[in-house]
C-alpha cells in the first residue's frame, strides 16, 4: 500500500491482498509494514477487512525467524491502539489464542525481541478492548502473564505485563488464580507503576483479596502498605478513594495497624475527611475507628478531629464530630477525647450553629454524654442548659438527642439537682422506655451472637 495523497484505499487494499497471498515473507512484511505506517489514515472499513489476514499471518509455520508475525503483530498493536471495535474485532478472530501460543512457544526459544512484541501486542488488545478479557482469562492469560512476570526484567514489557494482569484482575477467577500460584506480589507492583487506571485496577483487587487473613499477610509481606500509601497520596481522586479503601481493609488486621499509620496513612485520612467527596468521608471515618483502637493513634486522630472543628467547613466539621461519636466507644478514647478540647468546641458549635448543626452534632454530644468525665466537661462549658431548651424544640431529634443526653446527666449525683425538674418531660419519659426497649435487645442479640463462629464471619470468599 502506498503513502500518497488520497489514495484508491480498495486498489491499495487489493495489492496488500495479494501480496500477502502469494509473495515470500520478505515481500509480506513490507507490505504489512507499510499499512501500519498508514493506518492513522486507512479508513475503517478497510482496516476492519484487514484484521483477519493479519490475524492468519500470526498462524503462518513457514517463515523459520517470524518476522512475518513480528509485523502482523506490530500492525494489529498499530490498529487496536485507534480504539473503537477494532480490539474486539481482533478477539474474535483468534489473535488472543495465537498471541498466547507465541509467547509459550518463543519462550522455550527465549527470544526477548520477538517476545517484547506479542506482549505489546497482547497489551493493546487488553487496554483497548476490555470485553476480550473474560476470553484472555478463560486461555491461561493469567498464568501465562505471572510465569512471564517471574521470568523478565525489561522494564518497559513488564510494565506492559502489569497493565495486562491487572486488567485481568477485573475477572473474578483471575482474582483466585493469582492467590494460588504467588501472584500477590505482582499486584502489589502493579499499585506502584503504569497508568492510573491500572494502578487502581490493582490497588481494587488488593481490597477484595485482602479481605482474607492469610491474604492480608501475604500483601503485607509483599510491601502493600507503602504502595497504597503512595497511590494514596499522588493518586487522582479515584485513587485516594481506592487506596484508602484497601489500607483501611489491610489495617483492618491488628497486627498491620502499625505498618499502616507508620506510612504516614493519617494526614491522608484527614484529607478525606477534610474533602468534599461524601464517599472520601464515610472512608476516612471508618478507617479513623480501626486505627484509634492503638491509643497513640487515639491521641493524632483527636488532635487532628480538633482542628478541623476549629478550622473546617461544615461537611467537615460534621464529619470530624461524627469520628468524635465513633471513638467514645473506646475505653482509652475517654479521656483523650475529654483532653483534646473537643467537648467546649462542639458546644461552641451547638450554641452558635445553625438547625442543621445542632440536629448533626447532637448525635455525637449524646452518645459522648454516656461517659461520666465527658459529661463532667459538658456540663463546665454550659451544655445543660442547652440541651433542657432543646427539649422543646420543633426538630424530633434535637429533642431525642438532648433527652437521651440528660438521661445520662441524671445518673450523676452532682447533676441530678440541674437535671431532675425536666425528667418528668413527656419527650424524656418516652425516650427512657425507648431506650428500656433497646437495652433488652441488645442483650437477646449478644446471646444470640455467641452462636455465630468467628470462622462463620471471617469465611475467605476466593478460597474452598
Amino acid at each position: 500500500m502506498e503513502s500518497f495523497q488520497n489514495p484508491d484505499w480498495e486498489t491499495e487494499f487489493n495489492r496488500f491482498e495479494r501480496a500477502i497471498s502469494s509473495s515470500p515473507a520478505p515481500i509480506r512484511v513490507r507490505s504489512v509494514i507499510k499499512l501500519s505506517a498508514l493506518a492513522n489514515q486507512s479508513p475503517e472499513s478497510i482496516l476492519t477487512r484487514a484484521i483477519p489476514i493479519l490475524a492468519g499471518l500470526l498462524r503462518v509455520s513457514d517463515d523459520p525467524n517470524r518476522s512475518v508475525q513480528a509485523a502482523a503483530a506490530h500492525c494489529l498493536k498499530r490498529i487496536a491502539c485507534l480504539g473503537g471495535e477494532f480490539a474486539a474485532t481482533m478477539g474474535r478472530c483468534g489473535v488472543i489464542a495465537s498471541l498466547l501460543g507465541l509467547l509459550l512457544e518463543q519462550a522455550n526459544d527465549n527470544g526477548i525481541a520477538l517476545r517484547r512484541i506479542w506482549v505489546k501486542c497482547l497489551w493493546s488488545l487488553v487496554t483497548f478492548g476490555s470485553s476480550i478479557r473474560v476470553g484472555l482469562a478463560r486461555l491461561g492469560g493469567v498464568e501465562i502473564v505471572t510465569r512471564e512476570l517471574n521470568t523478565w526484567e525489561d522494564d518497559s514489557s513488564r510494565w506492559c505485563l502489569l497493565e495486562i494482569l491487572t486488567a485481568l484482575t477485573t475477572i473474578r477467577e483471575s482474582r483466585r488464580v493469582l492467590v494460588h500460584n504467588g501472584g500477590l506480589k505482582f499486584l502489589v507492583e502493579a499499585v506502584k507503576v503504569g497508568n492510573f487506571a491500572s494502578r487502581e485496577r490493582a490497588c481494587h483487587a488488593i481490597g477484595l483479596v485482602g479481605v482474607t487473613r492469610r491474604c492480608r499477610g501475604l500483601l503485607v509481606e509483599a510491601g502493600v502498605v507503602p504502595a497504597l500509601v503512595d497511590l494514596f497520596r499522588d493518586g487522582d481522586e479515584k485513587g485516594k478513594l481506592l487506596a484508602g479503601n484497601t489500607l483501611g481493609i489491610i489495617a483492618a488486621q491488628t497486627e498491620y495497624i502499625r505498618p499502616v499509620t507508620e506510612a504516614g496513612s493519617i494526614p491522608l485520612y484527614v484529607e478525606l475527611l477534610s474533602g468534599g467527596d461524601p464517599m472520601g468521608k464515610d472512608i476516612a471515618e471508618d478507617v479513623f475507628c480501626i486505627l484509634a483502637v492503638a491509643e497513640g493513634n487515639a491521641v493524632l486522630i483527636a488532635e487532628q478531629l480538633v482542628r478541623i472543628l476549629r478550622e473546617g467547613d461544615n461537611e467537615s466539621k460534621f464529619a470530624a464530630s461524627d469520628v468524635l461519636w465513633d471513638l467514645a466507644g473506646y475505653r482509652h478514647s475517654v479521656s483523650i477525647i475529654r483532653d483534646s478540647g473537643a467537648i467546649p468546641l462542639l458546644v461552641g458549635l451547638v450554641r452558635d450553629g445553625s438547625l442543621e448543626f445542632r440536629e448533626r452534632i447532637s448525635g455525637a454530644i449524646s452518645q459522648l454524654c454516656y461517659n461520666e468525665n465527658d459529661r463532667e466537661v459538658f456540663s463546665e462549658s454550659g451544655m445543660i442548659p442547652i440541651l433542657i431548651e432543646w427539649l422543646g424544640d420543633e426538630s424530633e431529634e434535637l429533642r431525642d438527642n438532648a433527652a437521651e443526653a440528660l438521661i445520662n446527666f441524671s445518673e450523676d449525683r452532682e447533676h441530678y439537682g440541674r437535671v431532675h425538674e425536666a425528667l418528668s418531660h413527656p419527650v424524656i419519659r418516652s425516650m427512657q422506655s425507648r431506650l428500656a426497649r433497646i437495652r433488652a435487645s441488645h442483650e437477646h442479640l449478644v446471646r444470640s451472637m455467641r452462636r455465630v463462629t468467628i470462622e462463620h464471619l471471617a469465611r475467605d470468599p476466593y478460597l474452598p
